[in-house]
């Protein structure tokens, strides 16, 4: 069965998330104080304060997922429904916070990573999308 070029994009976003938040936990395990928690904020929303160990096991879920997305299993598609909405609730403050403060750069940055959440739960709720899923 062909896997739909939409689950693939979400798949390879989450492994991008993965790699990503794993190369920086990697990073600051091995060499302390080289690169700052903060920039896993935009992925993370707080719980970077936790340390490189937070950033490995948040990357570690994200290939988990995504490895279930790719080979069509319904609790990743579950899965990656409620990582979107999470970020979606996440990122709440900062765009509200961009609109008062008349911050434009912050306001699409934080605009475009909600539209993308939004359309990566729209799309995992499309009745033939459940179906590849087998849900």
């Amino acid at each position: 069965m062909e896997t739909p070029a939409g689950v693939r994009a979400i798949a390879w976003a989450l492994f991008a998330c993965a790699g990503y938040l794993g190369g920086l936990g990697g990073v600051m395990l091995a060499r302390p104080g080289t690169v700052s928690v903060a920039l896993g904020a935009p992925l993370l929303g707080g719980l970077e304060l936790a340390g490189p160990y937070m950033f490995l096991l948040t990357g570690a879920v994200a290939w988990l997922i995504g490895f279930g997305v790719l080979r069509l299993n319904n609790w990743a598609r579950w899965g990656a429904i409620l990582v979107a909405l999470a970020g979606v609730v996440m990122l709440v403050p900062a765009v509200s916070s961009a609109v008062i403060g008349f911050q434009v750069g912050a306001l699409v940055l934080g605009g475009l990573g909600v539209m993308i959440r939004v359309m990566i739960v729209w799309y995992l709720f499309q009745e033939p999308v459940k179906e590849r899923f087998g849900a």
